[in-house]
């Protein structure tokens, strides 16, 4: 068993494939009381970005003419999730998780004239992180936000609070986080991610976002063993699958995205996740025959995927290196000639 690096995403969408199912779609709730109290509950979906944001407060703008406190409500996944792997630098794929997160947990600043601004013109800088931005000492880049304090989650609730008063609706109060209250918070719109689940994998797996894939995972495991979404369900039922379903013998699960090195895998195992990952192989970026994921992390180099021959079946590989200073890419390039 060798260190997958980010080819155990491929196994971590099948885990998701199998429990929610290819056109399962993320949902949050919208809850209002008679005191005009708007409550959010969130249920994991990584795809919440400002677009989406602007879209709900414009569906939610004709229920509300206006709101009090915006309540925030993350029970859906416990708090905080601790990811083996995942440090606290500013890279986005240290980005932590959780059930309500917005524009994957990271924001994008640059400085001009001496003033900070966004870098994304749909995204408004908040002063919420203004702080966190000065502290970094960069004149440009990403923060990425913590669990610290509840960081993650108040984001969220102020870019919600910003984007309502844009559609219109007057807010007066705080945000604050809390939780539904069955009998005095009445549900007034469910959203649906516009993604179905096979849209996330296809983009997790383009763009190797850790994020996404070990939400899909806690999700997962929510969904087997109830709620609160924690890790260790997670890392269950995708042991369970791998046992049970693909009948692997030499895999260890640490988390989902292969981002920790206690990932273990053999290259025979992995080829087994690629037999049963076959239906869904054109959801893997492809370039020209070959569709395929890549991993990367110190010391380590991994590719794997599908070979399309002329008649339109497909051969597997799996490479795996675990030795500095060799990569699998150039492995790769001589099978598929060897293969012409």
């Amino acid at each position: 068993p060798l260190i997958p690096a980010s080819i155990l995403k491929i196994f971590t969408a099948l885990v998701a494939l199998h429990i929610l199912g290819p056109d399962f779609r993320f949902e949050t709730e919208f809850y209002c009381d008679d005191d005009n109290n708007l409550t959010i509950k969130g249920y994991g979906d990584p795809g919440l970005v400002s677009e989406v944001l602007m879209e709900i407060a414009l569906t939610l703008e004709p229920k509300l003419s206006s709101v009090n406190d915006i309540i925030l409500d993350t029970s859906y996944f416990a708090q905080p999730l601790v990811i083996p792997g995942i440090s606290s630098s500013s890279e986005p794929y240290d980005a932590p998780n959780g059930a309500l997160c917005v524009n994957f947990n990271t924001v994008f600043f640059k400085k001009e004239t001496g003033t900070y601004l966004s870098a994304e013109p749909q995204t408004p800088l908040l002063p919420i992180v203004l702080q966190r931005i000065t502290a970094s000492g960069l004149n440009e880049g990403r923060i990425v936000l913590s669990h610290n304090e509840n960081e993650i989650t108040l984001y969220s609730g102020y870019l919600f609070d910003h984007f309502l008063r844009q559609a219109g609706v007057t807010v007066t109060g705080k945000v604050a986080i809390g939780t539904v209250r069955p009998g005095r918070d009445h549900l007034i719109y469910r959203h649906q991610s516009p993604l179905t689940l096979s849209d996330t994998i296809a983009r997790l797996l383009t763009y190797s976002n850790n994020y996404t894939t070990n939400q899909i995972l806690i999700a997962a495991g929510a969904r087997r063993y109830g709620p609160p979404g924690t890790l260790e369900k997670g890392v269950q039922v995708a042991r369970d699958y791998a046992r049970c379903i693909l009948q692997l013998n030499d895999i260890h699960i640490s988390e989902g995205s292969g981002i920790s090195r206690a990932n273990r895998v053999t290259a025979h195992d992995m080829q087994k996740v690629l037999d049963a990952f076959a239906p869904y192989h054109t959801l893997m970026r492809s370039d020209g025959r070959q569709f395929y994921k890549t991993g990367t992390l110190r010391g380590i180099s991994t590719r794997a995927g599908y070979i399309e021959r002329p008649d339109g079946s497909l051969h597997r590989f799996v490479v795996l290196v675990n030795s500095p200073g060799r990569s699998a890419e150039q492995v790769t390039r001589n099978l598929i000639r060897g293969l012409e």
